[in-house]
């Protein structure tokens, strides 16, 4: 349940991290250059979307990691129980041995 639930979140911070980084500009390009003009100015203050997106992409990496040890720790503890399986198994009596082979081994001649 708890995988699950982890799971969940971490797909859903995935795809807002994908959507964040590919709405920041690049070094050459401006902000104002992805919503049309200077309207984004407006919009995330006077510095633009640059220290916004530089944060929520900062804090969006630093979730995505938790989750993925958290993910690696919850997967590891569930998998305990199932390591010994196959020696779990009861032994199978009566059951027949694998035959012999009929003929002996090809012998490799000797190299001179």
């Amino acid at each position: 349940m708890l995988s699950s639930i982890l799971l969940t979140f971490h797909i859903l911070v995935c795809v807002i991290l994908i959507i964040v980084v590919l709405l920041q500009a690049g070094k050459g390009s401006t902000m104002g250059l992805s919503f049309g003009g200077g309207a984004s100015q407006t919009v995330f203050g006077s510095s633009g979307g640059k220290n916004f997106f530089a944060r929520l992409t900062t804090g969006l990496a630093v979730v995505f990691m938790i989750t993925s040890i958290l993910l690696s720790i919850v997967s590891s503890r569930s998998s305990q129980s199932y390591r010994g399986v196959m020696r779990q198994l009861p032994e199978a009596a009566g059951q027949p041995q694998p035959a012999a082979p009929d003929k002996a081994p090809l012998e490799v001649p000797a190299s001179k």
